[in-house]
């Protein structure tokens, strides 16, 4: 039986008396639910009732959005308008992204009238807080308004607002309205550009010390300095990054914490660290980081055993050869080393020098190896046979140990060499190159003379496993690892990065 006016309003008298014991009165609440299955009258009283009371009964609370939901889709457009202005009492919590998805939903509506209510719930809502889902419709709005609409003076307007959001802002929330401003038309010149960067840098906090414990203060760097890298150009440099790389992450390399479980911290600041230093201009402390650089890269190019030169085998005491890391950091360090050719010679002591040219010949020497056994492993394959994921990963490895050969190469010149230019193993190789080609190095030609005995095959399940001698470590990782920020930085306030919990889905209209 279909419940009355009546009855509404006896239930609504139960709850509103009821004050601190409201949630005794479940029933009362149901009844108010089940007004949305009664007559216009019913649908008009329950669309207002079923929000006043619906913080005090969480457990009814998807049946509450629910019974909103179709009150929103009534053939009535006067109940549609009464139930679509309450809405926003329904955005608090975990249910505000779902109300904004709700709300986008709906202005696909003919009615001028209810296209009119829809937008002024979702202007309370922003005024709730600027969350990821209602930015989302934000940016999807932008992108259908013509130009006569989009001028350079709303444009201006919409930087300069954007500006003041940034002040405290999510994780999300951050990456989502950097999309925004880089779409701008008004942004796309080199100084638009290079504003983009600058509202990067006060994102990074770079003036501040990092903490490599805080995984939210981890975080935060990786994520501007994802967002600054398309940025970067000839003309808008990565300087500040690069250096605050040198002087604060590198040293603390090793204890940084990782915000993602299956993230390989180390090798992710590497890699981002070898994009930026291609776009490094005039460095203030260039000796201090290229040194910076050049110590780093020593801890992983290890010394040969004391038995290699004899041939012996030193069995599982043979070094490590982590060659994912040193690409990133050889590459990073070629490309300081051209604004300062002579480091290497009147820098580096004669000893210092001299130990490093025995850990790149050693290197170099498993490398050579390595390089053969993949070539043997993946000759005359071709097509669907190289799209298997231990082929990719060999693949990759591939190209991994001929940048190596190749920048080996540059410092084994006397003086050292900074010419020669590759395209880092996970990015896409420029057609340009791709048309020249390039010479591949031949196996003889770095360390030649160097006592190598033959390895065992290459590990066919994962590319992080070890060959021996000497041992070998690539990471599986193809291509750029991305992953989606869950938390979220607090710009201005410094707040951590939380998490927001699950998001609920909107109904699909």
């Amino acid at each position: 039986m279909a419940v009355t006016v009546e009855e509404l309003y006896r239930n609504y008298g139960i709850l509103a008396d009821a004050k601190d014991n409201l949630s005794q009165h479940k029933d009362a609440y149901q009844v108010i639910l089940d007004g949305v299955k009664g007559g216009p009258k019913e649908k008009r009283l329950a669309a207002q009732f079923i929000p006043k009371f619906f913080s005090n009964f969480p457990e009814l609370a998807d049946a509450a959005i629910n019974a909103q939901l179709d009150l929103c889709e009534d053939e009535d457009v006067s109940i549609r308008r009464q139930a679509i202005k309450e809405l926003p009492r329904f955005a608090a919590g975990e249910n505000l992204p779902r109300v904004a998805d709700i709300l986008t939903q709906l202005l696909q509506t003919d009615d001028s009238a209810e296209f009119n209510q829809v937008n002024i719930a979702l202007i309370s809502i922003f005024k709730i807080d600027a969350k990821e889902r209602a930015i989302k419709f934000l940016s999807t709005k932008m992108k259908t308004l013509p130009e006569d609409v989009m001028t350079k003076e709303v444009e201006d307007f919409i930087f300069a607002e954007t500006k003041k959001v940034l002040e405290d802002v999510t994780g999300e929330e951050f990456v989502l309205l950097m999309r925004i401003l880089s779409g701008l038309k008004s942004l796309q010149t080199v100084s638009g550009r290079q504003q983009l960067v600058e509202l990067v840098v006060e994102q990074a906090f770079l003036e501040q010390e990092l903490n490599p414990a805080d995984a939210d203060n981890v975080d935060r760097l990786l994520q501007c300095t994802r967002q600054a890298l398309p940025l970067f150009s000839k003309n808008v440099h990565s300087t500040r990054f690069v250096t605050y790389f040198c002087d604060h992450v590198l040293p603390n390399l090793s204890m940084m914490t990782s915000p993602v479980a299956e993230l390989d911290i180390q090798l992710e600041v590497l890699k981002l660290l070898a994009e930026m230093s291609p776009f490094c201009g005039d460095m203030e402390k260039l000796e201090a980081n290229l040194t910076m650089l050049f110590e780093k890269l020593l801890e992983f190019m290890p010394l040969p055993p004391e038995n290699a030169e004899n041939g012996e085998n030193a069995g599982n005491e043979e070094p490590k050869l982590q060659f994912s890391y040193v690409e990133c950091l050889l590459f990073s360090f070629h490309q300081l080393g051209k604004k300062l050719p002579d480091f290497l010679i009147d820098k580096i002591d004669a000893e210092r020098l001299k130990d490093f040219k025995i850990r790149l010949q050693y290197f170099a020497r498993g490398l050579q190896v390595y390089i053969r056994q993949l070539r043997v492993a993946l000759q005359g394959k071709t097509g669907d046979a190289l799209k298997t994921d231990e082929n990719k990963i060999k693949v990759v490895a591939l190209k991994i140990t001929n940048n190596i050969n190749v920048l080996i190469k540059d410092l084994f010149h006397n003086p050292p060499s900074y010419k020669s230019t590759i395209t880092l193993s996970w990015k896409p190789v420029q057609k340009a190159e791709a048309a020249a080609g390039q010479k591949r190095p031949s196996g003889e030609e770095v360390g030649a003379g160097a006592v190598v005995k033959k390895l065992p095959t290459l590990p066919r399940r994962d590319a992080r496993q070890i060959y021996n001698p000497p041992s070998g470590k690539y990471s599986a990782t193809i291509g750029n690892f991305s992953y989606e920020q869950r938390g979220g930085f607090r710009g201005g306030r410094g707040r951590g990065w939380g998490g927001r919990g699950n998001r609920s889905r909107g109904r699909i209209y």
